[in-house]
C-alpha cells in the first residue's frame, strides 16, 4: 500500500522523468530555427480556461509534458529563436539547464560560506572572473542576482549608505532620460523618491548631456539637497546609447559622486578587448550592473553586479544572527549573505562557471564580437532601403530606424514603422520591436542571441525591404 506521507521517486522513475524531459527540451531546442520567432500570445479565452486549483491526486507526467511543450510554450516570444531580434534578446546556452539540474538535485544551501564552502567558491570564481574581464580592482565584490533589476537596486542601496548614511531624504540621484525604468523603480525601493531622481536630457545620439548634469547637480546644492549618485548606461534599452562614460567619471571624481553604471545589455562588449573603446570609461565605475543572460548568452534570472569597493558593499548588507554559523575571514572568503539581501538563494553561480568551463572564454568572447559585427552589417543594409532612415546608429549592436516618405506627417511615420515591424513579425522568420524615444516610435533590431548569425540578418533586411516598400505603395496609392 502506498504511504501516502512518500514523496520519494525510486531511481527508476527518476531517471524515467529525466529521460522523457530531456527528450523534449532537447527536441524543443533543435527545432529552435523552425519554430515562428513569435508565438501567438493574444488567446485571452484559453489563458482564462487554464485558471484551476490545485490537484487532489499526482498526474501523469507526459500528459503534462505535451501541454506544456505542444500548448503553452509556443504561446510566446520564441525568445531562443535565431531571429529573436526584439527587447534586448536572452541567451539559453544549453549547459545552463545542466547546471540547473545538478543544482536542483544536489540541493546544497549556498547562501552562506560555510554551508558550502566549495560550492560558494565556485561562485566567487565566477564574480572574480567578471571582474578580470571589466578591468575592475582586485577590491571588487560582487554579487549574482535574478537580472538587472536586482543589481541596480543592491548598487543604490551600496551607494545610498556609503554617501548618504542615515540622511536619505536629501539625496538625489541623476541618470538620463533614457534610463531603463528598473533605475527608477529601485531608486524608489531604496528610499529615493521620484522627486529626488533627475532625467537628464539626452544628445542626438541619446547619450547623457555632460553639461545638463552639471547643472543639475549644482542648482541641487545650491539649494541643500545632497547629490549622491549618477547612474549612466552602457546600452540604453531603447537605442543602444552608451553614454559618455569617461566624461562623467571625471565629473563624479571631482564633485565626490558615486557613479553607476547599468551595463545589464551591453557591459559584456567589454569583455572583448578590441571592443574596449566602444566602452572608454566603464573600468572606471563605482559600481557595474552586468546581465549574463544578455550578453553572455545564460538563461533568464542570470544577473550580477560589481563594486569596486567591495567593503561598501558588504557594509550595506552584512548581518549576524545566533543561529548563523561563523563568517569566514572577510579579506579573503566571500559570502553571498554579506554582500545582498537575500540569505534563501538558489545557486545561480554553477550556470555561469559550468557555461564558461564547457564552451571556454575564448569561444564566447567571439560569439559577442560576432554580434555586434552582425548589427554592423545589418545596420548598413537596412539604411541602405528606401525609406528607412537610422536614428540610432549601432554602438555596440542594437539600432533604431523609422519608415518615411515625401510628405509624410510625424503620426503616419509612426503608424507606418509600428504596421513594419507587425508585418515583418507576422512572416514568422524574425521577430522586432519598437520603442518611443524623442517624441518618435522607432523600429529597432537588437542582435544578441547566441544563435543569431548571417542568415537571421539576411531574412531581416528581406523581410523589412518586401514589407516596407508595399507600405510605401499604399502610401502612394491610398484606396
Amino acid at each position: 500500500m502506498t504511504d501516502p506521507a512518500d514523496l520519494e521517486f525510486s531511481p527508476d522513475v527518476m531517471r524515467a522523468m529525466g529521460e522523457a524531459v530531456l527528450a523534449r527540451a532537447v527536441a524543443h531546442v533543435a527545432s529552435a530555427a523552425s519554430q515562428p520567432a513569435c508565438g501567438r500570445v493574444d488567446a485571452l479565452d484559453e489563458y482564462r480556461a487554464m485558471r484551476a486549483p490545485a490537484p487532489e491526486q499526482p498526474a501523469a507526467l507526459e500528459p503534462l509534458l505535451a501541454q506544456l511543450f505542444d500548448r503553452w510554450i509556443p504561446q510566446s516570444f520564441t525568445t531562443i529563436s535565431p531571429g529573436y531580434l526584439a527587447y534586448i534578446p536572452g541567451g539559453g546556452l544549453f549547459p545552463a539547464a545542466l547546471a540547473d539540474l545538478i543544482a536542483d538535485t544536489a540541493n546544497r544551501f549556498t547562501g552562506i560560506w560555510l554551508a558550502a564552502p566549495a560550492l560558494v567558491q565556485l561562485e566567487a570564481n565566477v564574480l572574480d572572473w567578471f571582474r578580470d574581464w571589466m578591468q575592475f580592482p582586485e577590491t571588487t565584490r560582487g554579487l549574482l542576482t535574478t537580472g538587472g533589476s536586482m543589481a541596480n537596486f543592491n548598487a543604490i542601496v551600496a551607494a545610498r549608505e556609503r554617501q548618504l548614511g542615515p540622511d536619505i531624504r536629501r539625496g538625489v540621484l541623476y541618470a538620463s532620460n533614457q534610463v531603463h525604468h528598473s533605475v527608477l523603480k529601485s531608486a524608489k525601493l531604496a528610499g529615493i523618491m521620484p522627486d529626488r531622481v533627475r532625467p537628464i536630457p539626452v544628445d542626438e545620439a541619446f547619450r547623457m548631456r555632460t553639461a545638463e548634469l552639471a547643472d543639475a547637480v549644482a542648482r541641487d546644492r545650491a539649494a541643500g539637497l545632497t547629490p549622491f549618485m549618477v547612474v549612466s548606461t552602457a546600452g540604453t534599452t531603447n537605442t543602444g546609447a552608451v553614454d559618455p562614460l569617461d566624461a562623467i567619471a571625471d565629473f563624479c571624481a571631482d564633485e565626490r559622486l558615486w557613479h553607476h553604471v547599468d551595463g545589464a545589455y551591453g557591459a559584456f562588449f567589454h569583455a572583448c578587448p578590441e571592443l574596449r573603446p566602444l566602452l572608454a570609461g566603464l573600468p572606471r565605475a563605482d559600481s557595474l550592473t552586468l546581465d549574463p543572460h544578455k550578453g553572455l548568452f545564460l538563461p533568464y534570472g542570470t544577473g550580477a553586479l560589481l563594486v569596486r569597493d567591495g567593503a561598501a558593499l558588504r557594509a550595506a548588507h552584512e548581518a549576524d544572527a545566533p543561529y548563523l554559523p561563523p563568517m569566514p575571514d572577510a579579506s579573503e572568503f566571500y559570502d553571498p549573505s554579506q554582500h545582498g539581501p537575500e540569505l534563501s538563494r538558489g545557486f545561480p553561480g554553477l550556470r555561469v562557471w559550468l557555461c564558461v568551463q564547457l564552451l571556454g572564454a575564448a569561444r564566447l568572447r567571439a560569439a559577442i564580437a560576432e554580434k555586434r559585427a552582425l548589427a554592423v552589417e545589418a545596420a548598413r543594409r537596412i539604411a541602405a532601403i528606401p525609406g528607412i532612415v537610422l536614428d540610432a546608429p549601432p554602438q555596440l549592436s542594437l539600432f533604431a530606424f523609422h519608415l518615411t516618405w515625401p510628405g509624410a506627417s510625424p503620426d503616419a511615420e509612426n503608424a507606418a514603422t509600428r504596421s513594419l515591424l507587425a508585418r515583418v513579425t507576422a512572416r514568422g522568420r524574425v521577430m522586432l520591436t519598437g520603442c518611443t524615444a524623442a517624441g518618435r516610435f522607432l523600429g529597432r533590431v537588437c542582435v544578441l542571441s547566441f544563435r543569431t548569425r548571417h542568415a537571421q540578418i539576411d531574412a531581416c533586411v528581406q523581410d523589412l525591404a518586401e514589407e516596407s516598400a508595399a507600405i510605401l505603395r499604399e502610401a502612394a496609392h491610398p484606396h
